[in-house]
């Protein structure tokens, strides 16, 4: 089958690679309808992690289920689903208690709880960013999907960025008429702005310096914070009278950059201690790595990462981080769009062939104007 490669940074190619196949009684195979190319994608793609020559990368799929193990009794031939990125085995004490995200039996990787698709340190498994992908433990992994097309951009926000975006909202511990500050207008930053009014925040500021993004932010009725123009604290302390912003959610990671592109990981991190009024809640979704060789400083090549940890403290601040248990959100949130309550899909700004990938990953790696969200569809 075809699949898209990893081949060193900056380099993946569209390759013959092998066959997924049932492996083990409790698998599926999945013929890929959409899957997407997420911005943390980009941190393997510029080489800033220890992800394999030859991996093929996708953690945001969805398809037609073409075979199922001979152990596998609720999913069937042609049913439509969604693939969480999360691969959870469903019985080990995190699954049990809703942490899908830190399945105990999936990874071998040292030190690493959690495994996903296509992605470094998080198992041995192939991604969907490919004509076809083995799911195991499909049973309890997989999201039944309404038979047919409809819905499939907004779909195809279930595997990751959705459930992602929630996650910080959930975090944050956003409440009915809280203020909200989400740093990063990303796909992820977009979707826990949707989220947090969702969750009936009364305002949300998105902060971002790429123009693009601030106006997809604009159309949900967020406010568009330009960290271009000046400080985003002093810009949302401004807009808000001193106060602050009840909560927040950190959808940036440890590449953050200043408005010049310089790169401080910390960043973020301090301007949200800065703007969440005390005794308010961050969530962090944004990636971070236990080890980052191309990082700015020593201590961040390390994983250590200085920030106001002290201010924090003293305003009795409380902040939740890592992946998101995609299973614990992604029925509601089918369920939303179904009803016509969610439109993930207002951020899709391209949609691309398989073979069109490469040319995908170099544009929304660079940024370019307009390119916000890639959907890549193998069969087309």
């Amino acid at each position: 089958m075809k699949g898209l490669v990893y081949r060193g940074p900056r380099q993946v190619a569209v390759e013959e690679v092998d066959d997924a196949t049932i492996e083990e009684p409790l698998d599926a195979v999945i013929r890929i309808t959409t899957t997407n190319i997420c911005g943390s994608d980009l941190h393997m793609y510029e080489g800033r992690t220890s992800v394999e020559e030859g991996k093929v990368l996708g953690h945001e799929n969805m398809g037609i289920v073409e075979a199922v193990g001979p152990a596998v009794g609720r999913i069937r031939v042609g049913d439509r689903v969604s693939v969480p990125f999360n691969i959870a085995c469903g019985t080990c004490r995190n699954c049990t208690s809703g942490w899908t995200s830190f399945c105990l039996r999936t990874n071998p990787t040292e030190g690493m709880d959690g495994a996903a698709y296509g992605y470094a340190n998080m198992g041995p498994y192939d991604g969907g960013q490919a004509e076809f992908l083995r799911v195991p433990y499909a049973d309890f992994n997989l999201l039944s999907l309404p038979p047919g097309d409809q819905f499939e951009q907004d779909f195809a926000m279930l595997s990751d960025i959705f459930p992602t975006g929630y996650h910080g909202t959930e975090l944050a511990e956003v409440s009915p008429g809280d203020s909200v500050a989400v740093f990063g207008a990303g796909p992820v930053g977009l979707m826990a702005a949707h989220s947090a009014f969702l969750r009936g925040a009364s305002e949300v500021f998105v902060v971002d310096k790429e123009s693009d993004r601030l106006d997809l932010a604009k159309q949900i009725d967020a406010l568009p914070i330009d960290l271009s123009a000046g400080n985003p604290v002093e810009q949302i302390m401004d807009q808000t009278h001193g106060r602050g912003v009840d909560c927040g959610v950190e959808a940036v990671g440890y590449q953050a950059h200043d408005a010049t592109g310089e790169e401080h990981p910390e960043l973020v991190l301090d301007n949200l201690v800065e703007v969440v009024r005390s005794t308010g809640a961050i969530g962090v979704v944004g990636v971070y790595m236990p080890n980052d060789p191309g990082a700015a400083n020593e201590q961040a090549k390390q994983g250590r990462i200085g920030w106001e940890y002290g201010t924090f403290f003293s305003k009795g601040q409380r902040m939740g981080t890592g992946q998101a248990p995609v299973k614990r959100y992604n029925r509601q949130l089918r369920d939303l769009i179904i009803d016509g309550r969610a439109r993930p899909s207002f951020i899709v700004s391209h949609e691309l062939s398989l073979d069109e990938a490469p040319a995908g990953y170099a544009n929304f790696d660079a940024r370019l104007d307009g390119w916000t969200k890639v959907l890549l569809h193998p069969g087309q």
